[in-house]
């Protein structure tokens, strides 16, 4: 039986084009130029900052990060950058008593606007506030001890990203489920590595609703 549900933050609940549009536009580039990018360098498995460091050899990417905080134009989040079904869905799932946990490969300031928003949460934490990061198997230890003592089989791990989500929360002892949304959950949705992984593929966060009450 299902008692947590994890999810995921950027393009699970978050949409990614606030984020990657301030970094072109800090960087004087077309915005399309870095997305294009961003999807190519995650495509071979790197990680999306290459984007960046392709655009700009040498660049260091943590104290351009601290720069634009200094200037006014660092993150930002509100209820717009959030998909539809986000506040129903996470409402609902704590209305049936499941205990709803937010933990992704975010920022400590990430984290600190996501608890601002007055999400439909018991817990949100982020790779930053945590010290390490998806896949890593300490990141979903973290996920388990935010779970409230459910048991792995008992907490479901929801993503768009099989590398970090589906396959690294199932080598956890976790349930999963591969979210089709984004660029990543609608490229790797129909493959092998989600099929073998993923005990469910849902379109929406609305989904998890009938995942709780089949389980």
């Amino acid at each position: 039986m299902i008692q947590t549900i994890a999810l995921d933050i950027g393009e699970t609940l978050v949409r990614d084009d606030r984020y990657w549009a301030s970094w072109a536009d800090w960087l004087g580039i077309p915005r399309h130029t870095l997305s294009a990018l961003v999807g190519a360098v995650v495509a071979q498995g790197r990680d999306n900052a290459d984007a960046v460091r392709l655009l700009r050899p040498g660049i260091d990417v943590s104290a351009e990060y601290a720069a634009r905080e200094a200037a006014g134009r660092g993150e930002h989040l509100d209820d717009t950058d959030l998909y539809d079904d986000v506040r129903p869905a996470l409402a609902e799932l704590q209305r049936l008593g499941v205990r709803v946990v937010i933990a992704g490969n975010q920022t400590v300031r990430a984290g600190e606007l996501l608890r601002g928003l007055d999400l439909p949460a018991d817990v949100i934490a982020t790779s930053g506030d945590w010290g390490c990061a998806k896949p890593d198997a300490e990141f979903f230890e973290r996920v388990l001890a935010a779970a409230g003592g459910a048991a792995p089989q008992d907490v479901l791990y929801v993503g768009d990203h099989p590398a970090n989500d589906t396959l690294a929360a199932s080598a956890a002892g976790l349930r999963t489920a591969h979210l089709r949304r984004g660029p990543w959950g609608h490229l790797w949705a129909d493959t092998s590595q989600v099929r073998d992984t993923a005990d469910w593929v849902i379109d929406s966060l609305r989904d998890l609703i009938d995942v709780v009450n089949e389980s």
